[in-house]
């Protein structure tokens, strides 16, 4: 390991990269036990994915009053969403407020990002270096930089040459963009994209949608916040929030076991099912039987019953047609929306098939499908991540003999509950590849996660322990049981980003566990265990 720069070396007991929402409750949660805590972050300020994520349209598809921090309950309590499901903006006010109010601003340097995390077992340390060249050293590295942090920008050909502007929807610019006039086109129709078509769709001239993988949304049904049902929630907060724990997505969407299997009521039964669901909006219509999102042919009535719902909202028959998605209801990411087919019945709007030439080039004047050129004054990027290991992977990260992470995970990423890989002791993961992590309502489970982390770290501080490491029998057991768990549902029915397809040459292993109740039941027995599955020396 090269030698370190001793003269701007600082050493605390943990470290903590990202200032999201993981990294910001990391570095509350260890200072609350007593550990000298320093966090980097590349941003100029707090909030992770609601920092950088500034596109129109940008909001979450999680409900407000569970996607929020439970730590605090006079926070819980104090604070006030406007809507069900908040918008950018305030999410952004939120962060801030919590940075504020529990003073975490002076732990942590912004504009700074980590190049380099090596171990040094000559002192069991940990030495980070930043961009700026000061390394940092500590016994714990606490990694929560986001599981949606490194934007995927597609290699085109010629993108450099286009004269208008362009942007990526995970890194927009602070200041406001002006697309009113002009003629647009958004290059991908996942969660993002919809979100800002649906938007930027009554501002521009000229939309077009260039659609490669034609998608199902259903309606949010998003609405302002109703002041009875907070006040209900809120005066049983800790309840409410125990029993979403349990369930599927860490949300408050019931899956009773007493629930049918979907071939277990008539047509009638369920479609009437469906429709309630449909009009209840969110993530409802996902979870309507014991077996939607694990029996193909009980899932294929969910998703033909959202074809019927786009044939029947688009006018027009071809795009209706081009709308309708080939894969099955679940399998991608699902998505929520506020009149996202409707958009297509607006004359200004034209939905462009790039499901089979695909984008062409890039010319100085627009996109070209095929032979087909497309004169735009604006490009918008709505293409993705590479998800959960694509900014792990940028760090230069060493273990043990000084192995890279990324040689490790050169053929897919393997660690074992998705917090700790074999070989790199002391480096904790924040909703790593193997947990649940994006499969979830993220700010309660990765706050589960860091109470994990910091709980572990105080057992070993007390039990006069130097190092914790994932075993390596345990990790290989429980990456085939991430696999199989996959493979026992829908999610792995098609190509998905959970398997990195969206990223050419990247390994393809489904990186998320499926099932966060059965996951949560493990964590917790590991540490009735005594952290059995991991080696404490």
């Amino acid at each position: 390991m090269a030698a370190l720069d001793n003269n701007n070396a600082k050493t605390v007991d943990a470290i903590v990269v990202g200032a999201g929402f993981s990294g910001m409750f990391a570095v509350c949660k260890l200072r609350e036990l007593g550990f000298s805590v320093q966090g980097f972050e590349r941003g100029e300020d707090v909030g992770g994915t609601w920092y950088w994520n500034r596109y129109p349209g940008a909001r979450c598809d999680a409900p407000s009053l569970q996607y929020s921090y439970q730590f605090s309950e006079d926070l819980q309590q104090q604070w006030h969403w406007t809507e069900k499901y908040a918008a950018q903006p305030e999410i952004l006010d939120y962060c801030n407020h919590v940075a504020e109010r529990f003073d975490l601003r002076p732990h942590i340097k912004f504009n700074t990002e980590i190049t380099s995390i090596h171990f040094d077992k000559s002192d069991s340390l940990w030495a980070v270096t930043t961009k700026q060249g000061q390394t940092h050293r500590a016994k714990f590295c606490v990694m929560a930089s986001g599981c949606l942090s490194t934007t995927n920008l597609p290699e085109i050909d010629g993108i450099e040459r286009f004269k208008g502007e362009y942007f990526h929807t995970g890194h927009w610019p602070k200041t406001a963009v002006d697309l009113s006039g002009k003629r647009v086109g958004v290059i991908g129709t996942g969660s993002t994209g919809i979100q800002v078509i649906t938007t930027i769709a009554n501002e521009v001239d000229e939309l077009f949608v260039f659609q490669r993988t034609p998608q199902y949304s259903t309606p949010a049904r998003n609405e302002l916040t109703d002041p009875s049902y907070e006040a209900e929630i809120k005066a049983d907060y800790a309840n409410f929030r125990a029993a979403n724990y349990r369930r599927p997505l860490a949300i408050d969407i019931q899956l009773d076991p007493k629930t049918p299997k979907t071939f277990e009521v008539s047509d009638e039964e369920r479609k009437a099912e469906y429709e309630k669901r449909w009009q209840q909006g969110g993530m409802a219509l996902l979870l309507a039987y014991r077996d939607s999102t694990a029996n193909r042919a009980a899932n294929e009535t969910v998703s033909e019953f959202i074809k019927e719902k786009i044939a029947e909202t688009v006018h027009d028959k071809e795009t209706a047609e081009l709308l309708q998605p080939k894969h099955i209801y679940g399998c991608k990411r699902p998505c929520i929306d506020t009149g996202y087919f409707e958009i297509y019945n607006r004359d200004n709007v034209t939905l462009v098939d790039a499901s089979v030439h695909g984008i062409s080039r890039i010319t100085e004047a627009g996109v070209v499908i095929g032979e087909t050129e497309y004169p735009l004054d604006c490009i918008i990027f709505a293409t993705g991540f590479d998800a959960m290991t694509g900014t792990l992977n940028r760090i230069d990260i060493r273990g043990i003999d000084n192995r890279p992470l990324k040689e490790k995970w050169a053929e897919g990423p393997s660690s074992y509950l998705g917090l700790l890989s074999q070989g790199f002791p002391n480096l904790f993961f924040v909703s790593g590849p193997g947990s649940p992590s994006v499969l979830t309502n993220m700010v309660a489970t990765s706050e589960k996660q860091i109470n994990w982390i910091g709980d572990c770290m105080a057992y070993m501080r007390d039990g006069g322990f130097d190092l914790i490491d994932a075993d390596q029998e345990s990790e290989a057991n429980w990456l085939a049981e991430v696999q199989q768990a996959a493979e026992r549902t829908l999610w792995s029915a098609c190509d998905n980003w959970y398997y990195g397809a969206n990223i050419p040459g990247k390994p393809r292993v489904f990186m998320p566990y499926v099932d966060w109740p059965t996951y949560l039941k493990k964590v917790e027995a590991v540490i009735d265990d005594g952290y059995k599955g991991f080696h404490l020396s």
